[in-house]
């Protein structure tokens, strides 16, 4: 995962990270699973991806958002999900399918974020009471972002309009008429 721009926001006394990436949001499905499982968040995330359910919300996600996504590869996951046998990781499914609604990434700063969309969905499935809290803090934090960028573009125009009068009022000061008709 390259780096990128990551907050952290507190659900339920659960901290779950939030990462820009390509100009979107990925929430820490990691982080949402611990709310449920703290020693083995893994487990969780890929027991919800066995379900069938699961894997056609996946699968329409990515058929809207990603013209690089491999339908044949999601058909045979569909085919078997639900079955005993299917085991489901977020890396073979991205690697399988060309996925980019999760990220999944090993390692000590590791773990596996998803689209918005998708860790809402996940986050539903862990807790009902969980996903609405999550849904409350994010949405407080992008009308916060809202905010901040609201201040700063009206305090651009501002200072633009100030430099535009002190230029104009400049000009009007240095440059007589006369000097102009002598051009």
């Amino acid at each position: 995962m390259p780096k990128s721009k990551s907050t952290v926001i507190d659900v339920q006394g659960t901290s779950i990270t939030i990462v820009a990436q390509h100009e979107q949001d990925y929430i820490s499905l990691t982080d949402i699973a611990k709310y449920r499982n703290p020693q083995e968040p893994s487990a969780i995330i890929n027991n919800w991806m066995r379900s069938r359910s699961t894997i056609e919300f996946l699968g329409l996600w990515e058929r809207l958002s990603n013209p690089n996504f491999k339908p044949l590869e999601f058909e045979r996951f569909r085919n078997e999900a639900g079955s005993n046998y299917f085991v489901l990781s977020p890396q073979r499914w991205i690697a399988a399918t060309q996925a980019i609604g999760i990220i999944a990434k090993s390692g000590r700063y590791g773990g596996t974020y998803a689209h918005q969309e998708i860790a809402f969905e996940f986050a539903s499935w862990i807790s009902s009471e969980f996903k609405l809290y999550l849904i409350k803090e994010f949405q407080r934090l992008k009308d916060d972002e809202s905010r901040r960028l609201s201040l700063a573009w009206n305090l651009n125009r501002t200072l633009s309009k100030l430099n535009y009068r002190i230029h104009t009022d400049a000009i009007k000061a240095h440059i007589q008429v006369s000097d102009i008709r002598k051009r």
